[in-house]
């Protein structure tokens, strides 16, 4: 009927594996499992290398129900736990200063007592001093959608932070051994997790006897030939440099063990051009690769431009490609789940990403908690400043704006909006995922990494975050949905029943009408060049050429 918590540690490599195969078991029905709960035979299958804590008077598997006087319970529990998990069970005794902790502790003592099991003090923290424990209560009313008058749930205690170790010996002087064993886990749990080279999934094909080097080779020799039959070169001029310049790239290509990379991208953008869906020309540093042009992954020719390899990969700054490609936002998940289908559904997920409370945030959802006006928390959000490229802090906003000083000097209530805001800032408040990023694994992921899903239906996302991912052995792709491109292939739908010839490709870079149009920095719905400051900077340059267009998105 009531859900109770035990904590586990991984002690080992395979209690780590173990803690992963639990995690993502909770995540992988979470229709039939909203609570993300799972059963003691289901922990006790997972066992192996972890060290297993009762759970605090609160709400713990054994604590809950000492705290509640129920001996039979708390001692069958304790027994099975011990009979399981050995020498790795320990008893948890807290001291939090709730009724309920004083309850409990002569029966937990008396439980570890009669089954020889070790006792260790704990505390539950989830702040970091007594002074933040009602931001945190008002945390966990923007959590919970309520009120400062609605809510009659005290959350936790005031002891309820992380406490110091003098604190935590002063606090159990009368039984050290509790100390002691604390200690004792923390010695016991020696992994790590250590950082992983990238390992790239190998690229499927159906010819297995060439190597992933000798098919890039292939493939960009006979895909630059067909590029350059295309460009009408004047007699004097030959396509050596071109050849040259290929075969330079593919040598470091080939040295840094990137060859699978190019593959793997060039065979989605090609399957999403043969299936129509529109994929940009090629953005940020992987426009400079000739090869990326020659295998389709692009539309731009490296040397027309004077785009750099060396930009994209260099072998004295080793790093892992990074080709930025933009697809029509409407048909995206086409794209991952061609991916899926090839590599395998277990070899594919998308990345976390954990949204925080910026300033603006943070002072409306603290200001609805606790129950000011709207107009007047909307008018104190205001006063801070918005800066998309660096989000101002409230720190920042009140050494600066002086307006806001004055709003928090003159009224008691707007003060404790701002201060409990300010102890709130920053802290994670959602989760979601990464707009482009789909990692592609050689093994299943699930099998090293933990997962997350919202729903069932969604691809699952990695437990890690960008940062970890590729730490942690995994490849990312991007893989971003651009509403830009979704307006462009309707509008070429649009003239093609006019005009059925009409080729997006072919489009005359030197119209008249359309640098008339960008001189005036009529740019709305142009992407990279809509902002306010590019319209500005356009009507001062009144650009005349293409040229002129890659200066300003440069500046």
């Amino acid at each position: 009927k009531k859900s109770n918590e035990i904590i586990v540690f991984a002690k080992n490599k395979i209690g780590y594996k173990n803690l992963v195969n639990l995690s993502n078991i909770i995540n992988n029905c979470v229709t039939e499992n909203p609570e993300r709960l799972i059963n003691l035979e289901v922990l006790l299958t997972y066992k192996e290398g972890l060290i297993a804590l009762s759970g605090g008077p609160e709400n713990g598997f054994v604590g809950f129900h000492a705290g509640e006087q129920n001996y039979d319970i708390s001692f069958k529990r304790s027994q099975i736990l011990k009979e399981s998990f050995n020498k790795d069970f320990y008893i948890e005794i807290q001291r939090t200063g709730i009724k309920r902790d004083l309850i409990a502790e002569p029966m937990l003592i008396e439980l570890a007592y009669k089954l020889n099991v070790p006792i260790v003090a704990t505390n539950d923290s989830y702040f970091k001093s007594s002074n933040d424990f009602e931001s945190h209560e008002v945390l966990m009313m923007i959590d919970k959608g309520q009120t400062i008058s609605a809510n009659k749930t005290r959350y936790l205690s005031k002891e309820n932070y992380l406490k110091t170790n003098s604190e935590m010996i002063k606090l159990f002087q009368d039984i050290p051994e509790a100390i002691t064993n604390s200690l004792m886990i923390a010695k016991r749990c020696s992994f790590m997790l250590e950082e992983q080279k990238p390992l790239l999934p190998k690229f499927v094909t159906s010819n297995n006897n060439k190597t992933e080097d000798d098919m890039l080779k292939d493939l960009s020799k006979s895909g630059l030939k067909k590029r350059l039959d295309l460009i009408s070169f004047n007699k004097d001029k030959n396509t050596e440099k071109y050849f040259q310049r290929l075969d330079n790239e593919l040598e470091i290509i080939n040295k840094m063990g990137f060859s699978g990379y190019f593959l793997i991208v060039s065979d989605f953008v090609k399957w999403s051009k043969q299936n129509y869906i529109p994929v940009g020309p090629g953005r940020g540093s992987g426009a400079g690769s000739i090869v990326a042009w020659a295998l389709e992954i692009t539309d731009l020719d490296p040397i027309k431009w004077g785009l750099l390899f060396e930009r994209f990969l260099n072998p004295d700054r080793v790093s892992m490609p990074d080709f930025d490609i933009d697809f029509c936002q409407e048909r995206r998940d086409e794209v991952i789940s061609y991916i899926q289908q090839k590599y395998g559904e277990d070899h594919v997920a998308q990345i976390i990403t954990f949204g925080s409370l910026q300033a603006r945030a943070a002072i409306r959802d603290v200001g609805r908690v606790l129950e000011m006006p709207y107009g007047q928390v909307d008018k104190i959000a205001k006063m801070i400043p918005m800066i998309p490229a660096n989000p101002m802090t409230l720190s920042k906003a009140l050494e600066n704006e002086a307006e806001l000083v004055k709003a928090k000097n003159e009224d008691e209530d707007v003060s404790k909006v701002i201060d409990t805001a300010m102890a709130l800032e920053g802290l994670n408040r959602h989760v979601s995922t990464h707009a482009a990023g789909v990692v592609i694994s050689e093994f299943p992921i699930g099998e090293k990494i933990p997962l997350y899903r919202e729903n069932d239906n969604e691809l699952p996302a990695t437990q890690f975050d960008l940062k970890f991912i590729e730490k942690a052995g995994l490849v990312k792709f991007d893989i971003l949905g651009l509403k830009t491109l979704s307006i462009i292939a309707r509008t070429e739908k649009l003239i093609k029943k006019e005009n059925n010839n009409f080729k997006l490709s072919e489009i005359n870079l030197d119209d008249k009408k359309t640098f008339e149009d960008l001189s005036k920095g009529q740019t709305v719905g142009v992407f990279q060049l809509e902002s306010r400051g590019m319209q500005s900077a356009l009507r001062g340059l009144k650009p005349d050429r293409f040229e002129d267009i890659i200066a300003v998105v440069a500046l």
